[in-house]
């Protein structure tokens, strides 16, 4: 029965809808029996619009088994009309809010008129509230400007088929064209600003897509443009991607354009505005000088007190540190000479105080020849008293020598005063020829090395030994200064390319023989001026090895295994059953033995490292006369062997260096004076196998020599040797590394034309006569040309004198019976010499040294003083 009732209900609306009558149509949708929802009366022209639309399409489709519109067709017709109706209310609510709005110019409400009103909300973005107004308010201006008559109607075009009026004044709404309709032209309609938003956010997102993070696109997204703009990012991202090195050099160009541009501007602005730049610069930099100087005198003045210390500190220490470039410096700047220019004034403390200090360094060298002299005499005393103890001497020979050693001083000083008054020191004119002769004839030895050289290699080596010990080193003063010591290494250079150039024919003859210049500058650098070097090169290590108790290196595998049985039989009070005489390799068949050498081998090296640290550590206490020598041994190899590798002159620099200078030290530190030893203190033998085991395997390192042979049980230590080699290898070639004497004691041939008083050596009478004879017997060898210098003095002082000439008429008793032993112990007797030049100026022909000197010095403060510092 509801289904008849329904049928009925459709053909009724059926047959209003084809009658084209709204009111019948709108009756027959309100049927009850139609059940037809949402049914608005005052839309019923409208109802009859899209019904008789959706028929007349029904009707069209040749599929339809129905002409007429069924109930959900119908329902489905009405809903789209009521949505036409919402849409078109919402549409007029746009329009008359956005243009009222725009009219009123009410800026802020612009973005909530359009959020509240648009059908995307998505795409109005806050960000953009200033362009849409401002693009809306143009918009609407320009199409006011073109209207000349205007109505207050609305039309609004729904689905390109019905059109929607409203009026604004009356609020009237029609689906039908109204009697009198006149268009409201001046004013936006909703596709216009539709349209106009969209475009605004388009372009925005545009400008943001580049930049925008994920959330951000995905709002973006959300837009109307969304699914177009993210295609077209796509697109262009993937075209950028693809073409990513031209772009690049677009931006690169178009940035550099652009930098350049603005460039230009800038500077062209600066051009313009000079003067005015100038002023505010000037201005600028006069505020800020004057800001800082107010504030740092104001500074000054409340911290007076403080600043008056500081610069009384300040300039303390600027005059201590002038005075120490003075003294200390080689050449001092022109500066610090001004500030103590006064002090080089040549007063007579000055000259007082030069002569003091020349007569205590004669002193030194008197008690340096006494000393000697003394250990001598006091060795010769130890073997008289070990006869003595022997029954081979009597006691009145040891007593007589005693009392020879007590009256020798004073019987010295007597005949000096004797020989000062008398003998070659008189006031006679033949006797001061005599002595000017000889102070000549030792300045010409003492400084042309050459004669000195030749003699020592003249004489037989017993001979030249104790001619170098005595005469040379006293010809030297010992090396108590600089010129001294210059010279004494100038004589050993000279003496040792001498010595190279005649005795040595292979290069390893400087190892296996004795040079004599090697043995005299070893000698001389172990005396009292190389002693203290020694000690701070090896003491402290020595006595470490020689304190250390618990310390046994021994690489003897025979005394291992002897002390091993002795040490069995202690501990069980029994005879071992073991062999007691075996041979090395016997020894080394026993693993304790092994275990026990191997215990020795690495306290050697741990020991041997330590010795080594010590004196690779300390290559600047090195003697620079030692470095030197080393120096012209290694030059004089290689200029006579130039096929000689580097490391042939190595091993034969530290042949020179370790094994002659510092090996017997470390072997016998008691002997030379390494380390103080307490009265009747001596170093046991374990302590002594210790420092000699030591000392062997340096020597073994030095000379790069490894164990073999009757050494081939330390075979494993052959790694260790060549790795200290190296170490020894960089040393000895640094300690090669030193200047020349003219640079380290800047003097040269002409230093002693200015120097003030004149070199004075203590030389014995006996040393004399013994110079004089050696020089004649050799003489043809020294000096070969009958114009030399040397010939010259050796024929003003004519034959060799007696001790008698020398001492005087009167210094001895002709008639004592002991005249000639007298005469051996006056020849000891020292007199001073003060060397001079044959061709030093005399008194008539000019100035002495010390007033050439003294005016050289006025000369000089006439120089410096004109120019300030």
């Amino acid at each position: 029965m509801q289904s008849f009732l329904g049928i009925v209900a459709v053909g009724h609306i059926n047959e209003a809808i084809d009658e084209g009558n709204p009111l019948k149509t709108v009756e027959g949708l309100q049927l009850p029996t139609a059940k037809i929802e949402n049914v608005d009366p005052n839309e019923a022209q409208h109802y009859q619009d899209v019904l008789y639309h959706a028929k007349s399409q029904k009707l069209k489709d040749p599929e339809s088994a129905s002409k007429n519109l069924w109930l959900d067709e119908i329902q489905d017709a009405v809903c789209q009309a009521n949505t036409d109706r919402d849409r078109a209310k919402q549409w007029v609510t746009l329009v008359i809010d956005v243009n009222q709005c725009l009219e009123k110019e009410e800026t802020s409400d612009i973005l909530s008129v359009l959020k509240s009103n648009v059908c995307n909300t998505n795409d109005v973005i806050p960000e953009c509230a200033d362009k849409y107004y401002n693009a809306l308010a143009k918009a609407k201006k320009q199409k006011s400007g073109n209207v000349s008559a205007e109505g207050p109607w609305l039309k609004l075009t729904l689905q390109e088929k019905y059109d929607y009026y409203y009026n604004i004044d009356s609020k009237e709404s029609s689906w039908v064209t109204p009697e009198s309709y006149l268009h409201k032209e001046s004013w936006l309609m909703g596709k216009e600003i539709e349209d106009i938003v969209e475009e605004i956010t388009a372009g925005y997102i545009r400008e943001k897509m580049w930049s925008a993070s994920e959330d951000m696109l995905l709002h973006f997204q959300a837009t109307s443009a969304g699914p177009l703009l993210r295609k077209e990012y796509e697109a262009r991202k993937s075209f950028l991607y693809a073409q990513e090195e031209h772009v690049v050099k677009i931006q690169a160009f178009w940035k550099g354009h652009k930098q350049r541009m603005s460039y230009l501007r800038r500077k062209q602005m600066f051009i313009d505005h000079i003067p005015s730049i100038v002023k505010i610069q000037s201005w600028f930099r006069m505020t800020t000088t004057r800001r800082n100087y107010l504030s740092r005198l104001q500074y000054f003045r409340d911290h007076k007190n403080e600043i008056v210390k500081i610069q009384s500190l300040l300039r303390a220490s600027k005059a201590r540190d002038d005075y120490k470039t003075l003294v200390g410096s080689e050449n001092p700047p022109l500066s610090v000479i001004r500030k103590f220019v006064h002090l080089l004034d040549q007063s007579d403390l000055d000259f007082q105080e030069e002569l003091e200090v020349a007569q205590l360094r004669g002193e030194v060298v008197t008690k340096i020849r006494g000393n000697q002299q003394l250990e001598k005499d006091l060795n010769l005393m130890d073997i008289k008293i070990g006869l003595l103890v022997k029954n081979r001497i009597t006691l009145e020979d040891v007593i007589s020598h005693r009392t020879k050693l007590n009256k020798k001083k004073g019987g010295e000083i007597q005949v000096l005063n004797n020989t000062d008054n008398q003998g070659i020191k008189s006031l006679s004119k033949e006797r001061r020829k005599t002595l000017e002769t000889y102070q000549q004839l030792f300045y010409l030895l003492q400084t042309n090395p050459s004669y000195l050289a030749k003699l020592i290699f003249q004489m037989p080596q017993n001979k030249s030994t104790k001619f170098m010990d005595t005469v040379i080193f006293t010809l030297y003063n010992y090396a108590s200064n600089q010129r001294e010591e210059y010279l004494l290494l100038k004589l050993f250079k000279t003496a040792l390319e001498e010595e190279v150039k005649s005795k040595v024919d292979q290069v390893q003859d400087i190892v296996t023989g004795n040079p004599t210049v090697i043995k005299m500058v070893v000698s001389f650098n172990r005396g009292a001026r190389g002693q203290n070097t020694l000690r701070q090169l090896l003491a402290p290590v020595v006595r470490e090895i020689i304190d250390d108790k618990s310390l046994v290196i021994n690489t003897n595998p025979v005394e291992v295994y002897k002390a091993w049985v002795n040490q069995l039989e202690t501990q069980t009070g029994e005879a071992s059953n073991l062999p007691y005489d075996v041979t090395e390799e016997q020894a080394l068949t026993y693993p304790e033995v092994k275990s026990k050498l191997d215990a020795s081998n690495e306290s050697l090296r741990s020991v041997t490292d330590k010795v080594l640290n010590s004196i690779i550590s300390s290559l600047d206490l090195l003697p620079y006369g030692l470095r030197y020598i080393a120096k012209v041994l290694k030059n004089s190899i290689h200029e006579k062997f130039p096929d000689a590798t580097e490391d042939e002159l190595l091993k034969i620099v530290g042949n020179l260096l370790y094994y002659r200078y510092m090996n017997p030290a470390i072997v016998a530190p008691d002997g030379f004076d390494i380390i103080d030893m307490t009265a009747g203190g001596q170093i046991n033998p374990d302590q002594r196998r210790n420092l000699g085991t030591v000392a062997k395997v340096l020597q073994h390192a030095a000379s790069n020599k490894l164990f073999e042979g009757e050494n081939e049980h330390l075979a494993s230590t052959n790694n260790y040797l060549s790795d200290t080699y190296q170490k020894f290898r960089k040393y000895f070639k640094e300690a090669c590394d030193v200047p020349e004497p003219e640079e380290k004691f800047n003097m040269d041939k002409y230093t002693d034309v200015v120097t003030v008083s004149k070199p004075v050596i203590y030389i014995s009478i006996e040393e004399i006569i013994s110079t004089h004879s050696l020089l004649l017997e050799h003489q043809d060898a020294i000096a070969p040309d009958k114009n030399d210098l040397l010939n010259e003095l050796l024929e003003s002082l004519g034959e060799v004198p007696t001790v008698e000439s020398f001492l005087g008429e009167g210094a001895v008793d002709p008639n004592d019976p002991n005249k000639a032993n007298t005469l051996n112990q006056l020849a000891k007797t020292e007199i001073s010499l003060s060397l001079t030049s044959k061709y030093d100026l005399g008194d008539g022909e000019g100035l002495d040294g010390q007033s050439l000197m003294i005016n050289c010095l006025d000369t000089s403060k006439c120089f410096v003083f004109p120019f300030p510092c």
